[in-house]
């Protein structure tokens, strides 16, 4: 005999009004094969009329981000620097999902194994990963209208839901950030394994067990692409609520699965961070009832941005302490949530919709309340990519209260009329916001007129800008570029006098116009600051060999390579200072690991091949050189160093062939006297 169809589905929510309103049930052309074949295709046709909508107004207004450059910050990490990219081969993905390999402290290997096929393609052309992730924003987009319609059976509520998903500013980061990709991957299968979960509670039979085991891969995927969705099993549990679901230990075991994925990845997470150094990482500690203060605090900034997303920022610091203490405004925070979420569970506990979107978004921002401290940052805009989805599906069925079932009610129309303006004020935001994004200068711009106290936006500036100086060639380019970042660099140290990464890079640059000894100095405040830090030892290492103070050099280089085995510069430089002192074979091997490390680097494979030009090993030199113009067919330097090296083999012709590449790039280092040599 047949089982009886679940009818759970068929139980009552409270209405705003607090009356009781039946959640709809799926339209007649779905549940019954007697329907006629038009009104399943009129169904059909409404809602691809509804997600192509949904979805065309999503990608115009995210269509200025096909423009954007990679920015200097975790872009570099994640893509431009990312030797683990760069192999695309099946050893290369093996790497990527290796646990050994940790990605700016995160382990999610599917997000890098998508970079990893993007660079295959278009190696670091901005346009294709930031094309990916609005492709994959649309989608999620796509699966929270199904999830919100399929778990509240109201089209309103979904619609407002995916509309206030797609266009929300707060979402950009996540969206225009190349960087921020994990955050739209890991959303898309959270979302679909959220969905399936649905489907398996109303479904019965062989299908109910299909549906189980597609979510327990959509959450594995889910949790592949960041770890922070090991939220999911509890999340479930409010489904569960829900659809009325009585407790029961069956309910529990049906989630061990999941909350053993949980586990694990959890555990992978903070091995990560753990290796990076980022658990506990801020330069001011915190009392526990601080820590309950910051919390409460980001918890009510997070809710607030929900409704008015202004003072948008890639980055908000800590805020500083007064004598020793947390400014006394942060512990109001805790007392305000307390109170909101009073009023909540008095006036909305039998509303099973607000108790759920509410308890979603509170499971899904927990862990990313920085109770502990990851980086420096109070909260991220990129942390409600999932979580505001909760909210939305509220703000979705309070809509749709008023209009369904009543097409022709006035408040009805007014409330859509009203959510549907605020949607697209929300999108013209995003555009704006958008622009930001657009490169290293504009986002730290915007982010030091919104912090103009906090270093680390004049920290990036002073990146950027040391970037351009090092890439320009016009003299009073580079004097303007040279300027702006010693400007960026000190602005950053006045506000933080123990910024090391500040420190450093001021000591590098300086080194690298000559001034040596102010870089010692600067080098050796860092010293002080932190006595482990490879690149304090790597920038002494250098200093030490101009001042031709060969046994201190070469401490210091041992120093950094023992902080840090696996550090292709460090390697590359040891190998510069090996060859100063005669050590020809000692530096053909480290220019060998640092090659290994980072096959991508030009500078070892350029100086290696000088060693070879010497020692007449005129194959392996060109070798190098050919290699170094396959990686950057720009360098200039490389086609004349293999033009050098053609002619001392003998062969004058391919020798005029690059020397004339290198004169066609406007190359300024050519002898003359050599290239009249070549045409004769």
């Amino acid at each position: 005999m047949a089982k009886k169809k679940n009818n759970r589905s068929t139980n009552t929510v409270n209405s705003p009004a607090s009356a009781p309103s039946n959640i709809p049930k799926q339209p007649a052309s779905k549940r019954s094969g007697s329907d006629t074949t038009n009104d399943s295709f009129i169904y059909k046709y409404s809602q691809l009329l509804i997600i192509s909508g949904i979805a065309l107004v999503t990608f115009l207004f995210y269509l200025v981000i096909l423009d954007n450059k990679l920015t200097n910050w975790d872009d570099l990490g994640y893509i431009i620097s990312n030797t683990l990219i760069r192999d695309s081969s099946w050893n290369g993905i093996k790497a990527i999902f290796s646990t050994d390999n940790p990605v700016m402290g995160n382990y999610h290997p599917l997000t890098i194994m998508l970079y990893a096929f993007e660079y295959h393609y278009k190696q670091l052309e901005p346009f294709i990963y930031h094309f990916d992730s609005l492709i994959l924003h649309i989608l999620t987009t796509r699966a929270v209208y199904f999830f919100a319609r399929n778990l509240t059976r109201r089209t309103i509520a979904a619609v407002i839901a995916a509309l206030l998903f797609g266009l929300h500013p707060m979402h950009v980061e996540s969206v225009a950030w190349a960087a921020g990709r994990k955050d739209v991957l890991y959303g898309l299968f959270f979302i679909l394994s959220c969905n399936t979960y649905v489907n398996y509670i109303r479904e019965e039979g062989n299908k109910r067990t299909i549906w189980y085991i597609s979510g327990l891969l959509l959450f594995a995927l889910s949790l592949l692409a960041k770890s922070v969705a090991v939220t999911l099993p509890v999340t479930l549990f409010l489904i569960d609520h829900f659809e009325q679901r009585k407790w029961s230990w069956k309910l529990l075991l049906e989630k061990v699965p999941h909350f053993a994925l949980a586990l694990l990845f959890g555990l992978l997470s903070v091995e990560a961070q753990k290796k990076i150094g980022a658990l506990g990482s801020l330069d001011v500690s915190f009392t526990p009832l601080e820590h309950i203060a910051l919390g409460g605090y980001a918890l009510c900034t997070y809710l607030w941005k929900a409704i008015v997303p202004m003072g948008l920022s890639n980055f908000y610091p800590y805020p500083l302490k007064e004598n020793g203490s947390l400014p006394g405004i942060y512990f109001v925070y805790p007392a305000i949530l307390a109170a909101l979420l009073f009023v909540t569970w008095k006036y909305g506990r039998k509303n099973r919709v607000v108790i759920f979107g509410l308890g979603f978004f509170i499971v899904n921002i927990f862990l990313l309340l920085q109770f502990i401290p990851v980086g420096g940052a109070v909260i991220s805009d990129r942390y409600g990519y999932v979580p505001y989805l909760g909210l939305f599906i509220i703000a979705g069925w309070l809509v749709s209260s008023y209009s369904e079932g009543n097409e022709k009610s006035t408040t009805g129309k007014l409330a859509i009329g009203i959510s549907l303006c605020y949607c697209l004020a929300l999108g013209f935001a995003t555009n704006e916001r958008n622009k930001d994004w657009r490169d290293s200068l504009s986002l730290w711009n915007d982010d030091r007129e919104k912090h103009p106290d906090a270093p680390v936006a004049y920290f990036y500036l002073g990146q950027e800008y040391s970037n351009r100086y090092e890439a320009a060639t016009e003299p009073k380019e580079k004097k303007n570029y040279l300027d702006s970042t010693l400007y960026n660099y000190v602005k950053a140290i006045e506000h933080k006098p123990d910024y090391l990464n500040a420190i450093i890079c001021l000591g590098e640059l300086q080194r690298s116009i000559g001034q040596i000894d102010e870089a010692k100095y600067n080098y050796n405040v860092a010293l002080k600051i932190n006595n482990k830090d490879e690149n304090v030892y790597l920038g002494l290492g250098i200093v030490y060999s101009i001042q031709r103070k060969f046994d201190s050099a070469e401490y210091c280089f041992k120093t950094a390579l023992r902080l840090k085995p696996i550090y292709a510069e460090a390697h590359s430089n040891y190998a510069n200072f090996l060859d100063i002192t005669g050590k020809i074979d000692s530096s053909l091997a480290q220019y060998a690991i640092a090659i290994s490390q980072n096959p991508e680097a030009t500078i070892p494979y350029m100086n290696r091949a000088k060693i070879f030009m010497r020692t007449g090993k005129f194959d392996e030199a060109i070798a190098d050189q050919s290699k170094v113009i396959q990686i950057d067919k720009s360098n200039a330097d490389a086609y004349y160093q293999r033009s050098r090296t053609y002619f001392l083999k003998g062969n004058k012709q391919l020798a005029l062939q690059d020397v004339e590449k290198a004169r066609s790039m406007g190359y300024a280092g050519i002898d003359p006297n050599y290239y009249n040599d070549l045409k004769k």
